[in-house]
């Protein structure tokens, strides 16, 4: 006779706890901007896309309906301005796209970019006869978007530099990012 009532129970409490979460709605952006985003082709089935700004510290996710989230991030070098070799610390400016998903053994999460990429080239080889680069001047490579080590957030918070040229997000955000966007993601990072 209890299980006949229990049952009954457990079933309409595990339709309203589903209906919960399926309704939840998305977010939205509280002003909407007109974003170029043509040079951006997510793969099938990937509604995501990802623009960077270095001056604002932030990244911006968004999907085929707008804006989705935003994650407060910090660079490598303080000088904000576009990667011009390997070992300056600087992070790249262009159009890129996640390569790579993989867990870093000392900051977690990281998503892999595609820098170089044939624009990142061109870029790199008319600096070099500009002469703005040394002949030896090497490109670089192993741009990525990681998390910070655990303890470490604060530098986040505090506008700290820290990496080699990489995107860094808060170690407890970097989860949740890693979680929804997948390989093939176009990547914009903005001066």
């Amino acid at each position: 006779m209890k299980l006949r009532l229990f049952t009954p129970i457990i079933a309409v409490c595990s339709c309203i706890f589903i209906m919960a979460f399926v309704s939840l709605p998305k977010r939205k952006a509280i002003s909407k901007k007109t974003i170029d985003t043509s040079h951006l082709s997510a793969p099938k089935n990937n509604p995501y896309y990802i623009i960077i700004s270095k001056k604002d510290y932030e990244l911006k996710v968004y999907d085929d309906e707008g804006w989705y989230a935003t994650y407060p991030i910090v660079f490598g070098s303080k000088d904000l301005s576009d990667k011009m070799r390997e070992g300056d610390r600087r992070t790249p400016t262009g159009s890129f796209k996640v390569i790579l998903k993989k867990i870093h053994p000392q900051w977690g999460p990281e998503l892999l970019l595609d820098y170089p990429n044939e624009e990142s080239y061109r870029k790199f080889n008319e600096r070099k006869a500009k002469g703005l680069l040394p002949a030896n001047a090497k490109i670089g490579n192993g741009i990525a978007i990681h998390a910070t080590r655990p303890s470490e957030e604060w530098t986040v918070d505090n506008y700290y530099n820290w990496t080699d040229g990489c995107v860094s997000v808060k170690y407890s955000e970097m989860k949740d990012l890693y979680s929804y966007i997948p390989v093939g993601t176009p990547v914009t990072i903005q001066p």
